[in-house]
């Protein structure tokens, strides 16, 4: 079967869901034995979200080749546990790096260079560069914006023309807003009208409309909007609001979604795989997890998506356990010796939040401090592992001072020290130590006893900053054990306090690889000692 094409693009609003709609699209093509990609097209430019503060775009997803990404490719992985690359996320300024890069090695051959065609042809080449080393059965393309931004514009030409170029082979799914006045007690169609005619004003006729909604539309308002949009009735579903992300994609197989897709496309209809009975299962266990668990998320920023994949990653294990997830946001900024007691009050267990800079710092140490002498379960992630190591090294090991370079680049005990290779780096942007890296697990050790017992595993890392080997012998001898450690650098990947009920550290980021499915086995061990305490 020759690769079929999905285009999601979005109208009325932002942030109505684009990343599910299109993570569950995969979901149930997949139920159908079907091999699926997911892209994401965001219309900024940047090169990429690595530099933006989590505050404007939320947290900063890496693929295991190293790529930093929008968050919605997070989504795409925990849906379909499919591992994202490069070929999975672009920006404008990446297109737009890539045409500039050709013009200067000449290989326009002195044509004024244009949005359309080179822009857009760019544009192409990158939704297509998926199916280019690797055969897939459906690329799934989300363009990030709303219909009608200038930004997006380039991208909505570029889908338009693929939708003629391959016939039969794309279709345009387009996710939009109906909203309800309780004035009025009535819904409203007409932003949808709207929204469907900027898309048939820039040259694309949705093949089928997704309407967004906080409650049930009835029949009449699913067939007027047909009506008016030039769509066919049995492509009109709606996304309504659910009592988790997860039941999103049998909702859509209940209204026949993936039938109109194949359909659409003239793919055979297989019979399911079985590939939903463990979702199914899945959404029964959560529905079924009643009693809570409590955890305190030690961090900076007061917002869900800042920490998206830690959250969900938390609230996945705690399912599997019969529990859940009741995630308390901690400001480490205003966290102190005197009112840490307060604020972890009633704590199951805490995760110490990855991040940047000076900022809440002091409160992430109070707090690793205030866990380890209370034999509270603690997870430190990145810079909270980092942050576990300094408080340590000052309150065990005696050194006051002990600080990481990346705060104080004076002090006497650098206890984290930038990378070597990191030294000489000037720019910011994707020049971190990012994507996956190999970790050598030591005998005996809790983490690899959480990993089942394997030497070696796979990590994802975002970091410049790392544990000193120069104090290593110290830490152990004091008893924090390195139980982690990467067999080509020798670069610390994992610190634990054996004697603690679960006192973990790692430089990696295991939340990018806790899927629905196979929710990580860190986040497992965590959880599963923290309903132990509780």
């Amino acid at each position: 079967m020759d690769t079929k094409y999905i285009f999601v693009t979005g109208g009325v609003v932002s942030s109505l869901g684009k990343g599910i709609i299109s993570a569950s699209i995969g979901k149930l093509l997949q139920a159908r034995g079907y091999k699926v990609t997911i892209q994401k097209f965001d219309p900024y430019i940047n090169i990429d979200p690595g530099t933006l503060n989590p505050y404007e775009h939320g947290e900063c997803y890496v693929t295991c080749d190293g790529m930093e990404t929008d968050l919605d490719l997070g989504h795409y992985e925990r849906f379909t546990d499919i591992q994202t690359t490069r070929n999975n996320s672009f920006t404008t300024g990446r297109i737009y790096q890539a045409v500039i890069e050709k013009e200067r090695r000449g290989d326009y051959l002195g044509k004024t260079i244009q949005v359309v065609p080179h822009i857009t042809d760019e544009i192409k080449r990158s939704i297509q560069a998926s199916a280019e080393h690797e055969h897939f059965d459906f690329v799934i393309s989300e363009i990030g914006g709303t219909i009608g931004d200038i930004e997006s514009a380039p991208f909505m030409e570029a889908i338009r023309q693929l939708r003629w170029e391959m016939g039969h082979n794309a279709v345009n799914i387009h996710l939009t807003y109906v909203p309800y006045l309780h004035a009025a007690g009535e819904f409203k169609t007409k932003p949808t009208q709207h929204s469907v005619k900027e898309l048939q004003r820039m040259g694309i006729q949705p093949d089928i409309l997704i309407l967004r909604t906080e409650h049930h539309l009835d029949e009449s308002i699913l067939h007027k909007v047909a009506s008016f949009c030039n769509v066919e009735p049995t492509c009109v579903v709606q996304s309504e609001d659910m009592p988790s992300i997860y039941e999103v994609p049998v909702n859509m197989q209940q209204q026949g979604l993936d039938i109109a897709i194949l359909r659409k496309l003239g793919a055979p209809l297989q019979l399911e795989s079985g590939g939903l009975v463990s979702w199914y299962h899945f959404l029964h266990l959560q529905q079924e997890a009643k009693e809570e668990v409590s955890i305190g998320l030690i961090g900076k920023y007061n917002l869900q998506d800042a920490y998206k994949s830690i959250r969900e990653s938390l609230s996945l294990a705690a399912i599997y356990h019969g529990r859940k997830a009741n995630i308390r946001f901690v400001n480490s900024e205003t966290l102190t010796a005197a009112n840490v007691g307060r604020q972890l009050e009633g704590m199951a267990g805490i995760v110490i939040c990855p991040g940047f800079g000076s900022r809440g710092i002091e409160g992430k140490i109070i707090a690793a401090e205030y866990s380890r002498t209370h034999d509270i379960p603690t997870f430190g992630i990145c810079l909270g592992m980092q942050m576990m190591v300094i408080e340590f090294a000052r309150n065990v090991l005696g050194y006051k001072d002990a600080n990481t370079t990346e705060i104080d680049t004076n002090t006497r005990h650098n206890v984290i020290d930038m990378m070597e290779d990191q030294k000489s780096i000037s720019q910011k942007g994707g020049t971190m130590r990012l994507g996956a890296y190999d970790c050598e697990l030591i005998a005996g050790s809790r983490a690899r006893e959480a990993y089942e017992d394997r030497p070696i595993i796979t990590e994802r890392h975002r970091h410049r900053y790392e544990f000193n080997n120069k104090y290593k012998e110290e830490y152990e001898a004091s008893g924090m054990k390195c139980s982690g450690v990467n067999p080509a650098t020798h670069l610390v990947e994992i610190v634990e306090i054996p004697v603690l009920k679960w006192y973990i550290g790692t430089q990696f980021h295991p939340e990018y690889t806790s899927t629905v499915l196979h929710p990580h086995p860190l986040f497992m061990s965590f959880i599963s000692a923290c309903v132990g305490k509780q």
